[in-house]
């Protein structure tokens, strides 16, 4: 499994103030925000709760089975990120936890008025001239894996929520904006690489990842990917970084990883093989990159595909 970016320890609650075993709730109001922090101390089923306005969650300790929309239920751990809209109902079982072993999750609901002023003015003023990105939150990618800046972000505003600084309201503000750019680029990274083989022409965002997904078993001149985008080679670090929140070499390295774990399945690929078929020229710096990415070398996670 990948490598995913934990949110930071919050302390737990004193036995002597807990007012429930099951989703005790402690609850830190700021002007655009409200940080809630839930603890359950023991087994519990179809548990339901909703929220008036947009909920970033985000699994601090133990373990919680999700039921969302119409979707099949699905294990929501430590290092993983649920977004949700207003009004919808969560429904929640918690298999696990226990005295010694609770669960703990923080839900940051984001006033309404708050998130459409920030789409408006994403909207209206980080728009590339020729193709209108439409600046939104995507409710068909609501769980995913924490990255470093993601993580980051929450980590922030939950340090910020808790304290007693004078002044935290206005640094919330600044950092929700971040939260949920972070939130939106990491979307739209999704739905364009899904999207780029079909619709390889109807945007230059779309030709670029598709051109990367065609070659990724060669080398990748960052020149070539500029003028595919009809960029000078710095506008077009700053364009990409702009759009996905990561640099292109990221984005090509994270997408040789997946081809590399595709490949590793196959117990005959060598780790030399499938270094160089992934467009690694240096077998030992692919191990480091595999490493850093998944948390195990390609070695281990190719002995445990079996």
């Amino acid at each position: 499994m990948p490598v995913k970016k934990h949110l930071n320890n919050i302390e737990l609650t004193h036995p002597k103030y807990l007012q429930t075993l099951v989703e005790n709730r402690r609850v830190f109001n700021l002007n655009n925000c409200e940080l809630n922090v839930f603890e359950s101390y023991q087994q519990a089923y179809q548990v339901p709760l909703t929220f008036t306005d947009l909920v970033v969650t985000g699994m601090v300790r133990g373990k919680k089975i999700m039921h969302l929309f119409d979707d099949p239920a699905f294990d929501y751990m430590p290092g993983e990120t649920v977004i949700v809209p207003a009004n919808a109902t969560m429904v929640i079982d918690f298999p696990e936890a226990e005295e010694k072993n609770p669960s703990q999750c923080i839900a940051l609901t984001v006033d309404s008025t708050y998130v459409d002023s920030t789409l408006h003015y994403l909207n209206n003023y980080y728009n590339t001239g020729d193709e209108k990105y439409d600046w939104q939150l995507q409710f068909n990618q609501y769980h995913f894996d924490n990255n470093n800046d993601i993580a980051g972000s929450l980590n922030k505003l939950i340090s910020i929520c808790s304290s007693k600084d004078v002044a935290k309201n206005i640094y919330a503000d600044l950092n929700l904006k971040e939260l949920l750019i972070r939130l939106m680029q990491s979307q739209c990274l999704q739905l364009v690489s899904q999207q780029a083989a079909l619709n390889s022409n109807s945007s230059r965002l779309h030709h670029v990842l598709d051109y990367i997904q065609q070659h990724l078993t060669e080398k990748i001149a960052i020149d070539v990917l500029s003028r595919k985008a009809c960029l000078s080679r710095n506008m077009f670090f700053k364009w990409f970084k702009e759009q996905f929140g990561i640099t292109p070499l990221d984005y090509i390295n994270q997408e040789r990883i997946k081809l590399a774990k595709q490949l590793l399945t196959n117990h005959k690929n060598s780790i030399g093989d499938v270094s160089l078929q992934c467009g690694f020229s240096d077998v030992n710096y692919f191990v480091r990159l595999f490493k850093k990415a998944e948390g195990i070398t390609p070695g281990v996670y190719q002995s445990v595909c079996y």
